[in-house]
């Protein structure tokens, strides 16, 4: 088998509301081969995953897939069930799956749900391996394959404290995006309503407190001098220094760096010079400043305060061992670490214990090594420090806290200056106040880890993350989201984005907005390009001042990547006509319906589906509303308009020449459509169509009729506000106009325009990109001609094609035709404008659709032009 296309498609898609990995999978000779002709393979892959007798398939029922496997299924479905199962074996929950046919035999779509997306893709190249080796019979290293893939996801997932701020989020309806792959820097929520984070620290984290607490000697001057007890002790760069500040405190003292965390480089107890000099080395090892201070006995606590409240503590113990009377120390710790709660790293509750050189020094201490048989019940602590990372142990204590030991735990926050802190305090119990018992706080902790509390080793385990989210979104029924409008179809998306956006800045809000030609945030170009895909969603979304975002999703992006966001407050679905079918297994215009209806399955309950009564398919879209609906028309008697008006439902539509809504017995004028400057008094039709969707998307965004009118009036069709859409301008008598009508359906529409825009001659520089099907091409020709007189054909990406053929395609069109129109072909777009400048006089309109806009007008102001014959006074 072979993977020709394998990606995650991030949001909902044409296969799912949810992600999903999509895996173009070509099974080779497996196509002959289903399963129910391989002896023993039903058998053999239970032995290998026995849970995949849970997968209900489409039968419906546990067994579901054993059924198929036994009836004869093939490779593809296969590597699909498997995908799924390998990641729930690697504690990643995922269920939905699905496997469809294309259109060239023996290859086949396999889409499956992912949670973390470098493991779903990995999971698919073992899945395949897997599904090969067992079709042909040969070994399966299932124990390899976990191992690989827990590596991968080791790597990848989030720490459990960042994972349980994401998890609070998510029950809120709060959106996240991982901003880095490398580290826990998490988005939370959009635009100008997000927060961030990177692990436990906020974007609300003081920088002073961090250094604070970052700083041990610093953190207890800073409590020390505010009354609360911190141990005694002094910062030394020698091992003199250490000696002489050890004899002032008195033995035993405790040893760590100035900066650190972790309990990394940390000694305590250390009761004599020669244990001092040790203790000394290892902390140096950390940096070149070392605290030498008081030893206080007493237990281990963490107290975890979160936006200046208590909300958890606990009790931890350093990694440790007990004796039974029979097994050497070494077997004890081999032992322990056979707990299937422990994991390296922070993969599972708990932390294996590695024996290090400070685990030696503990052992000498006790008089002991790893070959002693330790009695039974004997407590052999193994670490210095109670971390958990360093395989320590924690009892949940939060309800045994003593009120007063609570308020100094929240003082400590507010002095230090953080609004998350991990204290470290050393104390008999915190059933008492701190002044009736040996107690001092030894740290605290900026960026404090959550695992302790999350899931203690003993005791109730608490939802800390989620006072980090009431903490960062303190109003409970903020879901941190900002407006966003979809807006799709076959043509007319870029102008109808531009549109909603000018609608919604008039109404006074800061607009992020993405389309084919650029991504502008609050009207500033930020990058320039084909930006309607899923790269942009998540660059607009994620910029800090956006009040309200307006997409342009075309069917490649739903198609390579999904959406890109979970949902949508507005879905504008315009038009299906034929453009790039034969693409990524969409043939015809009901399927590429069904991509463009993606968007509007991803209106969320709350919002608003804005559809074209006056396309069949894309009112046949209203199956996937979950929300409300409105729709606009050109035709003010459309009957299924006039249905959903009588049913109180919103329509845009004209009367009179007039935008109107209606609703129920309602209709209210917004404006006349010869005051709407993109119609062209009325000319182009097909942006009165598009003026009727933005206002409808507007209206369901809020804004008033007096908004919708005035942002209508002061919409022009010019390269400042729209460019590369219906731009007309002029110089010398010689008009321009210049559009992006790169299929048949905007040919069409556009023909309408033109023939209206008085001409001595219609001459056109145009193209189409190669990827269109031969006989779009061809069409597409013959309406160039039609329309003009001249026409010169160039080309700027054959996508796939031979250089020149899309373009002969175009010519052969044209040339059937037999009309009087020049068809010339000029290869370089620059070079054939250039050649349309020159051929132009006075009175004579060009139709540009070309690429290089901002080029074509700078030559175009620039030039003079002849006169034509009718104004010399010459003989035709």
């Amino acid at each position: 088998m072979n993977i020709l296309e394998h990606r995650a498609l991030r949001g909902p898609n044409y296969y799912s509301r949810y992600p999903a990995i999509f895996m173009r999978l070509d099974i080779g000779e497996l196509e002959e081969r289903p399963s129910d002709t391989v002896p023993g393979i039903v058998e053999r892959l239970l032995g290998l995953l026995p849970t995949l007798q849970e997968h209900r398939c489409s039968v419906g029922r546990p067994g579901g897939f054993v059924e198929r496997l036994e009836r004869g299924t093939w490779a593809g479905h296969v590597v699909e069930h498997v995908a799924i199962e390998l990641q729930n074996l690697i504690g990643f929950s995922v269920g939905y799956g699905k496997t469809i046919d294309s259109y060239d035999p023996g290859i086949y779509n396999v889409v499956y749900r992912y949670r973390d997306e470098a493991c779903g893709l990995a999971v698919g190249v073992e899945a395949v391996e897997l599904v090969t080796r067992l079709f042909h019979g040969g070994e399966i290293d299932m124990a390899a394959i976990i191992a690989r893939l827990k590596a991968v996801r080791d790597t990848h997932m989030l720490g459990p404290s960042t994972a349980s701020i994401v998890a609070a989020a998510e029950r809120r309806g709060i959106p996240h995006i991982r901003l880095s792959d490398e580290n826990s820097y998490i988005q939370l929520g959009h635009g100008h309503r997000q927060q961030r984070i990177q692990a436990t620290v906020t974007c609300h984290t003081d920088l002073i407190g961090y250094g604070i607490a970052d700083d041990k000697a610093w953190t207890k001057q800073v409590l020390g001098d505010a009354g609360i007890p911190v141990p005694h002790g002094r910062v030394c760069t020698s091992i003199d220094d250490a000696l002489d500040a050890a004899r002032d405190i008195g033995y035993p003292v405790a040893v760590k760096p100035l900066i650190g965390n972790h309990g990394r480089g940390v000694s305590t107890g250390i009761d004599d010079d020669q244990a001092l000099r040790e203790a000394f080395g290892i902390a140096a090892h950390r940096g070149p400043s070392v605290i030498v201070e008081q030893y206080i006995k007493g237990e281990d606590h963490r107290l975890l305060v979160i936006d200046s409240k208590l909300v958890a503590a606990a009790r931890r113990r350093p990694a440790h061992v007990i004796g039974d009377g029979v097994a050497t120390l070494q077997a004890l710790v081999d032992r322990e670490n056979q707990d299937p709660r422990r994991g390296i790293g922070h993969e599972n509750l708990l932390t294996q214990i590695q024996l290090d050189e400070q685990s030696q020094r503990l052992i000498d201490q006790q008089n002991l090594t790893l070959q002693t048989v330790i009695p039974k019940n004997e407590i052999v602590y193994l670490k210095p420090t109670a971390n958990l990372s360093t395989g320590g142990t924690a009892t949940d204590v939060t309800d045994d806290v003593h009120p007063e030991v609570r308020y100094a735990a929240e003082r400590i926050a507010r002095l230090i200056g953080l609004d998350i802190i991990g204290i470290d305090l050393l104390a008999e119990t915190l059933t008492r106040p701190l002044e009736e018992q040996p107690a001092a706080v030894v740290e605290v902790n900026a960026g404090p880890g959550f695992r302790m509390h999350l899931s203690p080793t003993h005791g109730t385990g608490r939802d800390v993350g989620q006072h980090v989210i009431d903490m960062l979104f303190p109003d409970p029924e903020s879901n941190a989201r900002i407006p966003i409008v979809a807006v799709t179809g076959t043509n007319g998306k870029t102008t109808t984005v531009r549109l909603i956006s000018h609608l919604l800045r008039q109404a006074g809000r800061n607009v992020g907005m993405a389309c084919t030609g650029a991504i502008e945030i609050d009207n500033h170009v930020i990058m320039r390009g084909d930006y309607s895909g899923p790269q942009a969603a998540s660059i607009v979304l994620r910029e800090p001042t956006v009040e309200s975002a307006v997409l342009e999703v075309a069917r490649g992006g739903i198609m390579r990547r999904g959406l890109g966001f979970d949902e949508c407050d507005v879905g504008v679905l315009l038009n299906i006509a034929s453009d790039h079918l034969g693409e990524h297994d969409i043939q015809n215009l009901d399927e590429l319906a069904r991509c463009k209806t993606v968007v509007i399955d991803a209106v969320s309950q709350s919002g608003t589906a804005v559809l074209n009564a006056d396309d069949p398919r894309v009112l046949a879209g209203q199956e996937w509303v979950r929300g409300e609906t409105i729709l606009f028309t050109m035709d003010p008697d459309s009957r299924p308009v006039r249905q959903h008006v009588r049913e109180h439902g919103v329509a845009f539509t004209l009367h009179n020449e007039c935008i109107v809504m209606r609703q129920g017995h309602v209709e209210a004028e917004v404006i006349p459509v010869m005051d709407v400057p993109i119609t062209f008094e009325g000319h182009a039709r097909f942006n009165v169509a598009n003026a009727l969707a933005a206002s409808a998307a507007a209206y369901a965004l809020g804004l008033s009729i007096a908004d919708i009118q005035r942002g209508l009036q002061t919409f022009h069709p010019t390269p400042g506000q729209n460019p590369g859409r219906t731009n007309l301008i002029e110089a010398d008598g010689v008009k321009v106009l210049i559009d992006y009508g790169h299929n048949v359906p905007a040919l069409e529409a556009l023909s309408e325009l033109v023939s209206r825009i008085p001409a001595g001659r219609r001459i056109s520089v145009a193209s189409a990109p190669g990827n269109r099907r031969d006989e779009d091409l061809f069409k597409l020709g013959t309406l160039l001609a039609h329309m003009h007189d001249i026409v010169y054909i160039y080309e700027t990406d054959p996508r796939g094609r031979t250089p020149g053929e899309a373009a002969g395609l175009l010519r052969d069109g044209a040339e059937s035709v037999g009309s009087a129109c020049r068809i010339e072909i000029i290869m370089d777009e620059a070079r054939a404008v250039d050649r349309a400048f020159d051929e132009a006089s006075e009175g004579d309109l060009l139709v540009l659709l070309i690429d290089d806009i901002a080029g074509a007008i700078e030559r175009f102001q620039g030039r003079r032009f002849s006169l034509s014959a009718e104004s010399t006074g010459e003989s035709a």
